[in-house]
């Protein structure tokens, strides 16, 4: 059992993820009752960077955020904005105060499990393993993967030797040090969140030369996640195989996709926190749920696919779920 206190962050704002936040804020509080931090959920507010306000201005999803023990959080977009909403992560660990261990969730993820069985070392950051090999793509003509991470290492002072994962052969993607952003922790959020925007700029505006040809976006936070991680003294060993990302969370990332890959835990519990007729009333304003949780799509769904024998891209579960009329986001 973890002993040491810590904060959630998570980002909310207008649309998709207002309700995506509401879900997690019931799922933590359903899975994880013993939970004694703060969850916080930073909203971007409208400034040069935002074409429109990206503030939560429902008032019932606001109440029932409330009403869950989540704190509702303003900050400033300063780098990111709308052109990389990816950012909102980076900028917003600003708000968290100063010297209290964090853990950040994508909002798209559901807690399952008892998020205080989970041996977080706050000392020895870490994050997200559930990923596929989608940066770099390295040219016919190179440079190739040993080449393009090691020219970021070299960029930030890091020892690159130090990162690799001599089990995995040369030139195969898993041997570099490479995460989903989907979590990730550290003892400190300010310390993280300046050098993680310290690295993303770099990148951003002054790409190594190696990088030439490679796309940053929407790529360009799990560039720069495994120099910070690293640049911490943390590593790909962080915690035990199948807590997060298993046991005790999921990251879904859209409702059709969990319905389609995702254990009957998983769906189980989506279905559980989201039946209260309080939460229910909020929740129909958002159509994916009202129609795959609320009016049973998502069991048709489901029905289309063997979870012993999915696709092995992504792409394709997508690919079918569209060809049957299902596909919402």
């Amino acid at each position: 059992m973890s002993s040491q206190s810590f904060n959630i962050l998570i980002i909310g704002q207008s649309g998709r993820l207002q309700y995506e936040a509401l879900i997690f804020a019931a799922s933590l509080r359903a899975m994880s009752p013993g939970f004694s931090g703060r969850l916080i959920v930073a909203v971007p507010q409208p400034g040069p960077l935002w074409s429109g306000d990206p503030t939560i201005r429902n008032a019932e999803v606001l109440t029932a955020l409330a009403d869950l023990g989540a704190e509702v959080v303003p900050f400033e977009s300063r780098i990111f904005g709308e052109s990389y909403p990816q950012g909102n992560k980076i900028e917003a660990l600003s708000i968290l105060p100063e010297g209290e261990p964090f853990v950040f969730f994508d909002t798209d993820t559901l807690i399952t499990g008892d998020l205080l069985r989970v041996p977080f070392d706050f000392d020895y950051p870490g994050a997200s393993l559930r990923r596929e090999g989608t940066w770099p793509e390295p040219t016919l003509y190179g440079p190739g993967y040993g080449a393009i991470w090691k020219s970021l290492y070299d960029r930030f002072g890091l020892d690159f030797a130090s990162s690799l994962d001599l089990s995995q052969p040369d030139e195969y993607w898993e041997r570099y040090l490479y995460f989903n952003a989907g979590w990730f922790f550290y003892r400190c959020p300010r310390r993280f969140g300046e050098r993680f925007a310290a690295f993303t700029r770099s990148i951003r505006d002054d790409p190594p030369i190696e990088l030439a040809g490679q796309s940053l976006d929407p790529w360009l936070d799990q560039v720069a996640l495994p120099l910070v991680i690293h640049s911490f003294g943390g590593g790909r060993d962080a915690l035990p195989d199948g807590m997060l990302d298993g046991e005790v969370s999921c990251h879904y990332r859209m409702f059709p996709l969990l319905y389609a890959r995702e254990s009957d835990r998983v769906v189980e519990v989506l279905e559980e926190v989201t039946a209260p007729n309080k939460l229910k009333k909020v929740l129909k304003q958002y159509e994916p749920i009202k129609r795959l949780v609320y009016q049973g799509r998502g069991a048709k769904v489901r029905a289309l696919f063997d979870r012993a024998a999915l696709p092995r891209k992504e792409q394709a579960i997508r690919n079918k779920i569209k060809a049957k009329g299902f596909w919402m986001r």
